[in-house]
């Protein structure tokens, strides 16, 4: 499997429909109303099953990044940005930040959702600044 086929099971389905329209999910608990990301079979507050998904505002703020300056195979631009986002309606979301010089990027800097095509017509969430 390469990079571009990304599986799609029961859980994370209504999830990856979404993004085909752009839109940004989460799960959330009917029993305990928690937030979580990414999707899975249990709630990670009660462990209850009745999850569905709602839709979030797509702003953030960078908890946590690294610049990635090492490919770690063939075919990846370098220097690239994995980070950690803390939606505004408070679940991570692990991703990469994009618009802005890998060296410039800060812990608690302000970030929105922008969206990287897949070949099938779903998107890949990434975060650009906020400002």
């Amino acid at each position: 499997m390469n990079e571009l086929e990304i599986p799609v099971d029961e859980v994370t389905g209504p999830w990856w429909e979404a993004t085909r329209e752009k839109r940004l999910t989460v799960q959330r608990c009917r029993g305990c109303d928690r937030l979580q990301h990414y999707p899975r079979a249990l709630c990670t507050g009660c462990g209850g099953t009745d999850l569905d998904f709602t839709g979030v505002s797509g702003l953030g703020a960078v908890d946590s990044f690294t610049v990635v300056h090492r490919a770690p195979r063939p075919g990846l631009e370098v220097p690239y940005v994995v980070a950690r986002v803390r939606l505004a309606e408070g679940p991570l979301l692990l991703t990469n930040l994009v618009d802005a010089e890998p060296g410039s990027w800060r812990c608690d800097a302000p970030v929105k959702v922008a969206w990287r095509a897949l070949p099938d017509g779903r998107h890949l969430p990434v975060f650009t600044p906020a400002d």
